[in-house]
């Protein structure tokens, strides 16, 4: 099983940027990766994903525009940079993966994967 591990979280000012990593155990070369937040209270909310061939990328519309979500093959890693930060941020982000033979696509929007794998999560305080 494929472990993945987030980090790049911490304290930042309104306005300002963050970029998040997540880090793969094994190739994602046939992955489907995502973030996803929770802030507290609320439910978990996808973010952003992009395709295995990296040829489709997914943005939902509560952070379209500010983020933009990468991947190198060769550190078997995911890069979610983060700008223009508010207050409503706020969340502990993940990032989750599964192989897309399996079916899990990222297509028109972000879910979560059925059976693919979890990171602990980072946490983004965005305050003055």
């Amino acid at each position: 099983q494929m472990q993945l591990a987030e980090s790049g979280g911490g304290l930042v000012q309104p306005g300002g940027s963050l970029r998040l990593s997540c880090q793969a155990s094994d190739s994602i070369y046939y992955y489907v990766i995502a973030w996803f937040r929770q802030a507290p209270g609320k439910e978990r909310e996808g973010i952003a994903c992009i395709s295995s061939g990296g040829y489709s990328r997914v943005y939902e519309n509560s952070v379209k525009g500010r983020v933009s979500i990468s991947r190198d093959l060769a550190k078997n890693a995911v890069y979610l940079q983060m700008s223009s930060l508010q207050p409503e941020d706020t969340a502990v982000y993940y990032c989750a993966g599964e192989d897309e033979r399996g079916g899990y696509r990222c297509y028109d929007k972000v879910s979560p994967p059925r059976r693919g794998s979890w990171g602990q999560g980072t946490q983004v305080t965005v305050s003055s």
